[in-house]
């Protein structure tokens, strides 16, 4: 039940950085960090993605914080777009009631207030980091989900996802390459694949959420094309993009089993175990899965 009291702009103000945090504490440990995970290790295999002058690891290791910031800034203003619709609030009753608005600890329109403030400053954020880039095309693809509401198109969602991810890792690996090396052909084909498993495989955050998708008439490929289906593909394109990939970097037959593993896992969950819980961890599993390719660089022969 949401309060009837309304929070002042100094209560919420004061709770700001609560607030930032429950904003984003869904998506941090399946977002943010993933995200850093890929440019931080991509750095690392500095020689497969990037022109330039390679990075220390110590230089890396010290722009481990502003990578870590710039997913976090990035998604705190496309959280608070996201969460701040009617619909939305009402689908989060459902799915994520702890969330803060439905949880009564700010109102939508004191959401809108907070994103004044948080748009312009990540605007700069990203200027200041030499990813504006990047940082424009995220804002552009934040209103395009959100405020032009492709969130709720069958396919739309998952290209705008896709792209998204792709300006995030790119923008990530280019922090932590630093200001002397430049992502390199290789790179950016390495993004876009990744971008691609994304696409075809995102859709196994949907799974646990159809009750408020459907409420909402979202049009996610699991409600659009049935529960049945959008499992049977997610368990065929993970074991797809673990293969590719591994041809990719031409992976040892030890090395393969760094994806290998958490992509058996994930195909068995997704299609034998299929309550809220059940969806809920295989989704988590996906993005350890998602970890293990973004290690790849640093197995494949080519990195030293």
């Amino acid at each position: 039940m949401v309060p009837s009291a309304k929070p002042s702009l100094s209560q919420v103000t004061f709770r700001i950085p609560s607030l930032i945090w429950a904003f984003t504490e869904s998506d941090f440990a399946t977002f943010v960090v993933p995200n850093t995970a890929f440019g931080i290790l991509g750095a690392v295999a500095a020689t497969s993605l990037s022109a330039g002058v390679r990075p220390s690891g110590l230089e890396i290791l010290q722009r481990l914080p502003i990578v870590l910031v710039f997913n976090w800034a990035n998604l705190l203003s496309f959280d608070l777009a996201n969460q701040r619709a009617p619909e939305s609030v009402a689908e989060d009753r459902i799915n994520k009631p702890w969330r803060p608005i439905p949880a009564g600890r700010i109102t939508s329109d004191q959401t809108r207030h907070l994103m004044l403030i948080s748009v312009p400053l990540t605007l700069c954020l990203n200027y200041y980091l030499g990813v504006w880039e990047q940082g424009l095309v995220i804002h552009i693809i934040t209103w395009l989900y959100n405020d032009l509401r492709g969130m709720d198109e069958a396919f739309v969602r998952e290209i705008l996802i896709s792209v998204g991810y792709a300006m995030y890792n790119s923008g990530s690996l280019q922090i932590a390459l630093g200001n002397q090396a430049n992502i390199n052909r290789n790179g950016m084909i390495w993004t876009c694949v990744i971008s691609s498993v994304i696409l075809t495989t995102m859709q196994i955050q949907d799974l646990k959420d159809q009750a408020g998708d459907r409420l909402r008439g979202r049009k996610t490929v699991a409600l659009f094309l049935g529960d049945e289906i959008s499992r049977g593909s997610i368990g065929f394109f993970v074991w797809f993009w673990t293969c590719v990939c591994a041809v990719f970097w031409d992976l040892s037959a030890m090395s393969c089993a760094v994806p290998g593993i958490p992509a058996a896992v994930v195909t068995w969950r997704v299609l034998t175990r299929k309550s809220w819980e059940d969806d809920r961890q295989s989704w988590q599993l996906w993005c350890l899965w998602l970890l293990g390719l973004y290690s790849l660089p640093l197995l494949g022969p080519y990195n030293g």
